[in-house]
Parts: C-alpha cells; structure tokens; sequence
C-alpha cells in the first residue's frame, strides 16, 4: 500500500477536531470539504465506531471508522471504486503546548483502478499535501464556529 504521512497544526482544540471526525450527522459534508452530500450515506453509528459510504468526485469508499483509541479514529475500506479492501486513513490528535492540536495523519491505500492509481500516486508524490490542504479547510470552518 502506498503509504504518506503527515501533521497538521490547528488552533481548533483536540476535542473538536475529534468530534468533528465522528461526526456522522447530516453536517458532515459541511465540515469536510471532501464529501460530497450526494455521495454520504451513514449505515450504522456505534458508540466507538460507524460505517458509512462517502467520496466525491466519482471516487466514493464504505468505510467502517473506529475511535476506541481516545487520541486516534482510523477510518478502512470496506468496500471501494478506487481502493482496496483494508486500506486505511489514522488521525492521531495530541494537545499542543500553544493550545490547539498537532493532527499526525497516516495515509495507507492501495489503488483498485486506473483513476485511484493516478489520485494516488499525485497524493504520493505531493507528500500528502492535497489530504493535508483538505483537513486544514475543514480545520478553518471548525476555527470560525464557535466552541460548543
């Protein structure tokens, strides 16, 4: 699987970013600009865990997220038109010393199709900067509400 790994910064404190992470309301497109509405479907929500289906254009995973670790939600394909079966993404959030939160994101899919192969390898080669550009938009609508 290729995998990239990378950290984020934000203001937003650990709490937030987490709970924005499992948040599977109708609002969660709202927060991650990489989910389109049409395309978000939620299956089940647990109390540590969920399955839901989400993508955007023409790309679209069922994923099965899990966030028994208090500091990490890791989110594997369950079924994919562009990844296989097992693939993964992890945020592990920790406090920063200047408030806010360090988000360590390990990024491990492995391509399915043609498509998925050149998304991929372009997340690859950037060194993850378009997942990293995408949780930092989220991170920036999170800064602008305020705490609940």
């Amino acid at each position: 699987m290729p995998k990239v790994e990378m950290d984020v910064t934000t203001p937003v404190a650990p709490d937030r970013v987490r709970a924005a992470l499992i948040d599977f309301s109708p609002r969660r497109p709202e927060i991650w600009p990489g989910i389109t509405p049409s395309q978000y479907k939620v299956y089940d929500v647990g109390a540590t865990s969920a399955d839901v289906r989400e993508g955007t254009r023409g790309l679209w995973a069922r994923e099965h997220y899990d966030w028994s670790d208090p500091q990490t939600v890791k989110w594997t394909v369950q079924e994919s038109n562009f990844s296989s079966v097992g693939s993964y993404v992890a945020a592990t959030i920790t406090p920063r010393d200047a408030g806010g939160s360090n988000v360590h994101i390990e990024w491990n899919r492995t391509p399915t199709t043609l498509l998925g192969r050149v998304v991929m390898i372009l997340i690859v080669v950037s060194g993850g900067r378009p997942v990293a550009a995408s949780f930092k938009k989220a991170m920036a609508r999170l800064e602008r509400e305020p705490a609940s």
